[in-house]
């Protein structure tokens, strides 16, 4: 007993670990970003409330981090790859199972002659312990951990994905509002210029063709203004799932030119989003989590040492039942002999699944890298955009009066009229929208920066309702 207990102790101690040791690949990095001309601390350091100045806005982006359904899938997932490693991390230890019995029964007196009825009771403990002499168990347990850690990783990437699609939803709604509120007061004013025409028209002043035209730019209009008012319904409902609730209104607050971002947008470099960015710390634990199963499987090719023990009481009397005890300890070694090479092949196909995530994980940053790129391109295009749209309007407004009274005056026909108008009504709709990229592409590059999502306290705004 004590010789075979000093073996097993040597055997642990002695034991090794099969398998490579996961190292992070090196990446060649850029020092810089080629969009960025910002110097400064990167605005993913700040937390969300500190990018989005509205006060609506930073309730509904708290109460979406509350209640939104995929972010609590994401949690659960979170719960149950916990356990899953408690499960795995279990295999590591002895396992001691207990069993207890009761019978009575008779005996054929023609075998055993005054056998009469016998009663039988039974306690007992089994014991079995795989001695993790190659490192299964341990590189086993160091994939599930890694597991765990790429699903905390995506409930992070779900976060921030959450905070970007709240922020950009609103925006496209005030956008949508802003879009409404011109479609309706251009359908006001051509409704008037048709009845200006219409009675000019009744007094024989100018052709039909005149009030043909105004009232296709009545119908037009209408249409536009149908067509927004169906998509901000549509964009209603979806926030409202994305904060956990049933389809419904939402509440508003700043309007789209009262919206503001952080006068400064550094982004930092690029390593930096080797560390922030969940989908890339997710994507890396789960390369680790696939390396440590190529020494799971070669540890399947060797002989696996297995302790088994039991120890238990069995009597005719259960008064008498601890009298006589029975015990039996023993290991059992065994091991693969011939298997076609079945074994030999898996360790192929541990190593090939290492490989594409390996792939998978260099490609996960190179698309990180061009979304930060994509997002400070955007910044920089959209506000010189946004500058132009500004100055399209003020000549599209100009031009439309001026033809107003050029045709008042009998000089031009209404075709300059309508063309102008219809250029200032798209100039308008047109700025709206480009005011809405321009602040969508700072939580564009809130996003790719890998910024919202570390944890800190309640901020006092969403305490607001």
């Amino acid at each position: 007993m004590r010789r075979f207990s000093a073996l097993a102790l040597t055997l642990f101690a002695s034991a090794c670990t099969l398998g490579p040791d996961y190292q992070r690949p090196e990446l060649p990095m850029p020092t810089a970003y080629l969009q960025s001309a910002e110097q400064g601390e990167s605005i993913a350091n700040l937390r969300w409330w500190e990018i989005f100045a509205d006060p609506q806005l930073k309730i509904l982006i708290a109460t979406a981090l509350e209640e939104n359904r995929n972010l609590a899938v994401a949690a659960a997932r979170v719960e149950e790859a916990r356990a899953r490693l408690g499960v795995v991390r279990a295999d590591q230890f002895p396992s001691v199972d207990g069993q207890a019995g009761a019978s009575r029964g008779n005996t054929a007196e023609e075998f055993i002659p005054d056998a009469g009825t016998n009663n039988r009771f039974s306690i007992g403990a089994t014991l079995a312990w795989e001695l993790d002499i190659w490192g299964k168990l341990r590189r086993a347990t160091e994939s599930a951990r890694a597991q765990l850690l790429a699903t905390e990783e995506a409930q992070r990437a779900v976060i921030i994905s959450l905070i970007s699609d709240v922020a950009s939803g609103y925006l496209l709604l005030r956008d949508l509002d802003d879009r409404l509120v011109i479609a309706d007061r251009t359908l006001d004013s051509r409704l008037g210029s048709l009845d200006i025409i219409q009675a000019r028209f009744d007094k024989g002043t100018v052709p039909l063709i005149d009030v043909n035209q105004a009232d296709i730019e009545v119908a037009q209009a209408s249409v536009t203004l149908a067509s927004l008012e169906r998509e901000r319904v549509r964009t209603e409902n979806a926030l409202s799932i994305l904060l956990g609730r049933n389809p419904g209104a939402i509440k508003r607050g700043d309007s789209l030119d009262e919206q503001t971002v952080p006068p400064r947008l550094p982004a930092g470099v690029p390593a930096t989003v080797l560390e922030r960015r969940p989908d890339i710390r997710q994507a890396e634990q789960a390369l680790a989590a696939q390396t440590a199963l190529i020494g799971v499987a070669q540890a399947n090719r060797l002989p696996s040492l297995n302790l088994l023990g039991q120890l238990g009481f069995v009597n005719d009397d259960l008064d008498d039942l601890f009298d006589d005890d029975l015990w039996t300890i023993g290991g059992d070694l065994t091991g693969p002999i011939f298997d076609a090479g079945r074994t030999k092949q898996q360790v192929e196909v541990e190593r090939a699944r290492t490989r594409q995530l390996l792939n998978s994980y260099v490609l996960t940053v190179q698309r990180a890298l061009a979304e930060v790129e994509d997002s400070l391109a955007g910044i920089r295009t959209f506000r010189a955009e946004l500058a132009a749209r500004e100055r399209q309007v003020n000549s599209a407004r100009s031009a439309a009066t001026l033809s107003r009274a050029r045709y008042d005056g009998g000089v031009t026909s209404y075709l300059e009229v309508l063309d102008s108008e219809r250029s200032l009504f798209d100039a308008e709709l047109a700025k709206s929208i480009t005011r809405r990229q321009s602040l969508t592409s700072v939580v564009d590059l809130y996003k790719a920066l890998g910024g919202g999502w570390n944890p800190a306290p309640t901020s006092p705004e969403t305490n607001q309702e």
